[in-house]
């Protein structure tokens, strides 16, 4: 219910608005009018506000859409891969970065804490008002994303075992003696109190870390925590080469398969990436029908592009799973934490993969970027702009040059402009970002903080390495001598 002694906001005379159309079930593109909103509630979209105001923001020149919606990231990690993880994979590991290197960068101390500040802050800026962050636990964790602004879905991450390599060209796996119950429950503790969190903005996900580092019983029992909470249960699984090898090879089954023989491949489980199914041309694995079953299932899945297109691999591909019915949402899980690249990257790699311009089309990744997530999360609140639902919006420059000329604004956003022309954000009807700068943290200190904990991950890199190399060494730095 709107708060009607809360106060108004109105954006005064927008070139343009992506307000929803009930009766078509669709975003609509509307020429002109206000965006009105009393306390965390819109009361008006498109049109002109005649009501009392107590803020009137200007919107010529800008266009008002709503907030994105992002339901895979690590917020507390990947920040400080940049520069360190862009060209650099296994060759022995089908190119995937996960066990080699990935365990050897990791922020210590604040470290997590100046990453997420950093992400939430890049996140803010790319038009994203709600995330799924699916992080590690540390010390403060859940006041942080309160801290945001944003609308936080808390999915701290556990696991039977920890995979590591000691050659390059194969993976183990050291099991936890508990099977990580006692993890298991610490999480859940986690995820209770942020459903208690006093910011009003935070709910929880329970979140087995991955397909193969969880055993049977934790992913049975897991997907059984969520449902009696009422909550989602999202897992890494066909995110790799290596995984997919694993799984085949400990269960004679496809890491789908395996799912739906544990009974969680349905409704209320977000599979993170999906990529490796049966018939992707590097699995090898014919007579199984992936595909058909995930699309039956009810399950859904988190697409995140960027971080796999470093390693020259993708999703085959992102227009076929939605046409083949399957619940898509968009996440951003990687540096740069921009979700406007991201989807810019979902359709390009789509095409890339079906050889097909047609294959998706820039409504298909907007619609899994808002109303998509939106579904996958369970909230019809969010991920649209009418009045009634949640105040969550941002706004961009039509002026800015990246957008100019101005003929299909939410095309020359995405393919071209990003977070360049975002101006605005607006989350419970609480601005976030104003004229392009995040509010809720101190962006150039936490960036240092950044810096910090990434210099000293780089010392501590060569004795974590087990061939002994420098991070220099691992991965040379462009042009630089070594």
């Amino acid at each position: 219910m709107t708060d009607q002694t809360a106060r108004t906001t109105v954006i005064r005379n927008c070139a343009m608005i992506l307000g929803w159309d009930a009766e078509r079930q669709s975003h609509r593109l509307i020429e002109g009018g206000d965006v009105a909103f009393t306390g965390d509630r819109l009361v008006q979209v498109g049109g002109t506000w005649t009501g009392a105001a107590e803020e009137v923001i200007d919107g010529a020149g800008r266009i008002v859409c709503p907030g994105l919606v992002d339901i895979h990231s690590h917020l507390s990690s990947e920040p400080m891969n940049k520069g360190m993880l862009d060209e650099l994979g296994s060759p022995g590991l089908r190119m995937s970065s996960l066990y080699e290197f990935m365990p050897l960068f990791r922020p210590d101390g604040d470290g997590p804490r100046y990453a997420t500040q950093v992400a939430l802050s890049e996140l803010a800026m790319s038009g994203v008002t709600t995330i799924v962050d699916l992080a590690v636990p540390h010390d403060g964790w859940l006041d942080l994303l309160g801290a945001s602004g944003l609308r936080a879905v808390a999915a701290p991450m556990y696991r039977s075992a920890r995979w590591f390599t000691k050659t390059g060209h194969s993976v183990d796996y050291e099991w936890a003696e508990d099977d990580g119950r006692g993890v298991m429950e610490e999480a859940l503790a986690l995820v209770d109190a942020a459903e208690k969190h006093p910011s009003g903005r935070l709910t929880g996900m329970v979140a087995p870390a991955q397909i193969d580092t969880c055993s049977a019983d934790l992913i049975r029992d897991s997907f059984a925590a969520a449902q009696e909470r009422g909550l989602k249960m999202q897992i890494h699984a066909a995110q790799s080469m290596v995984e997919f090898n694993e799984i085949t090879t400990r269960h004679g089954r496809t890491p789908i398969e395996w799912l739906h023989d544990l009974g969680v491949l349905r409704e209320g489980t977000i599979i993170g990436h999906g990529i490796f199914l049966n018939d992707h041309p590097w699995a090898g694995w014919p007579g199984s029908k992936d595909f058909d079953l995930l699309a039956a299932s009810g399950a859904a899945v988190a697409h995140c592009p960027t971080v796999f297109q470093r390693r020259g691999v993708a999703m085959r591909s992102l227009g076929r799973y939605i046409r083949g019915g399957i619940p898509m949402g968009i996440g951003t899980d990687t540096y740069p934490h921009n979700m406007l690249e991201e989807m810019r990257h979902a359709l390009i790699n789509s095409r890339l993969m079906s050889g097909d311009v047609y294959d998706l089309r820039t409504s298909d990744v907007f619609n899994a970027a808002t109303t998509g997530g939106a579904a996958i999360l369970g909230r019809d609140d969010i991920g649209r702009l009418a009045p009634g639902l949640k105040a969550d919006l941002f706004m961009a420059d039509l002026r800015h040059p990246a957008m100019r000329p101005v003929r299909d604004p939410l095309a020359s956003l995405i393919y071209v402009a990003a977070e360049r022309a975002v101006t605005d954000t607006f989350v419970d009807g609480r601005a976030v970002v104003r004229d392009g700068k995040p509010l809720a943290f101190d962006f150039e200190a936490a960036l240092d903080g950044l810096e910090s904990a990434q210099a000293r991950a780089r010392e501590a890199f060569a004795g974590l390495d087990f061939r002994g190399r420098t991070d220099r060494d691992a991965a040379p730095i462009t042009f630089a001598d070594s």
